[in-house]
This record gives C-alpha cells, structure tokens and sequence, in this order.
C-alpha cells in the first residue's frame, strides 16, 4: 500500500463527490473522484392525496423542494438519518425514521401503521422492488412517483483503468448502480476481467448489503458494509481495514 493509499469514489458530480473528496483526504487518502451516476430530474412531483409519502435520497427533498411541493397531511418518512435531515433542512416535518437504514427497514418500520393507506414512492427510477412489495404485503396501496433518473456520465471510467492496471488500493461503492455502471465502463474499454482482478486485490467497501450482494454477484469480493449506511463510516471502516493489511 501508498502511504497516500488511491481511492475510487463513484458519487454523483455534486456537492456529495466534493465532500466525500475532502472527507477522504482529511482521512490521509488520495480520492480518484469518478462520477458513476448522473441526475436527471424527471420533472415530477409525489402524489397530494396520500396518508404517507417516502423519501430514499436527498436528491428527491432537494428536487421536491425546489418544486414547491408539501407534504399537506400526510405521514413523511425518511429511509436514513441523511434524508431525514435534508428533509428538515427543506422545512418539512419527518415523522418515520426507521432504527435500519434500509428499505427492508423502512418496512419493518411501517408494516403495522400502513394497512389500508395510500403510501407514495418518491424516489428514482432504480429503486428497490422491496419497498414496494413489502408494503403492498403489509396491506398499502403503493404508488411510485419517478423522481429523477440515474444514468451513467459519458466520461465515467478513469478509476476503471487504473483497477484494470492494478492501481487502485481501495473502491467505495455506494449503491448497487454505482457497481453495475462501474462494470459497464470497464466492459465498454475492454478490461473488465482485469478491472474485477484489480478490485480483488484492493479493498472494497460497500455502503449496505444490497451494493454488496450486487458487488459479489458480478465477481468483486467485498471487504467491508458498514452496520450503518453511511459514506463517513464507510470510507473510515474501509480505510482502517486497508491499513490494517
């Protein structure tokens, strides 16, 4: 290992990629900043006749908020800690945070309280089947508002090559898109057995156990999954077991 250990980093070319760039380097990391998602918002906002609306990233109360949008009666409720504070950053009052920051968690949060209610979706277009499935079981009648779409910047790849090259000691992935577009950039070049072979021997970090079963289907082991869903404690935990090795 570097004694400025290179790290890639797949955030969306926002505030977050900044962040997680100066966050890494105050942690002693070189960060290979490589956007592997890209917004677009889809011009939409959620339902006003819902009991309960559901948020799973800051980027939809950032979209919902610059519309205009309120929440009127219903029930708000926030996949994480992270949303929940954009959300009341925006002026809005949450009201459901669930103990796991997961969508399995948010069900289990909301299976007691939703049966017979309008819940509505507000998130992007790759969310999970288990939100859905999981409250429509619960007794829901579940709507999804498409909020925005990720899709993959022209430009992705650089910290494909240098996996590719055997040059990269750590990857923090953070969602399982992130590792599909990943893979796509490096099948596009041509390296992406080498790319999978560079990732195997670094450390890789995945924000939560979707991203990791997503990671390991496709061939990259996976090191780390913070107990938290979340890029401060996963880039620490990452970089600890890196230095440990």
């Amino acid at each position: 290992m570097t004694a400025s250990p290179r790290v890639a980093v797949f955030r969306p070319d926002d505030q977050r990629l900044e962040t997680a760039v100066e966050l890494l380097e105050s942690l002693g990391a070189t960060p290979v900043a490589d956007p592997m998602l890209a917004v677009e918002p889809a011009g939409s906002t959620p339902r006003s006749d819902a009991d309960a609306v559901v948020f799973t990233s800051t980027t939809g109360v950032d979209l919902v908020a610059d519309a205009g949008w309120t929440p009127g009666d219903a029930t708000v409720c926030a996949i994480g800690e992270t949303t929940a504070d954009a959300l009341r950053d925006a002026g809005f009052d949450v009201d459901v945070v669930p103990e796991t920051y997961t969508s399995a968690g948010l069900v289990e949060a909301l299976a007691g309280e939703v049966e017979g209610a309008r819940v509505e979706l507000a998130r992007s277009d790759h969310g999970s089947a288990v939100l859905v499935d999981g409250l429509f079981d619960a007794g829901a009648y579940v709507h999804e508002t498409v909020l925005y779409r990720l899709v993959r910047p022209d430009d992705a790849g650089d910290s494909v090559e240098l996996a590719a090259a055997g040059d990269l000691d750590a990857a923090l992935f953070t969602s399982s898109l992130t590792v599909e577009h990943f893979l796509e950039a490096a099948t596009e070049r041509g390296v992406r057995e080498a790319a999978i072979d560079g990732l195997n021997e670094a450390v890789i970090g995945a924000i939560g156990p979707p991203t990791e079963r997503t990671a390991e289907s496709n061939g990259i082991g996976v090191d780390v999954v913070p107990e938290t869903a979340d890029f401060d404690r996963l880039s620490r935990a990452t970089l600890a077991r890196l230095r440990s090795k």
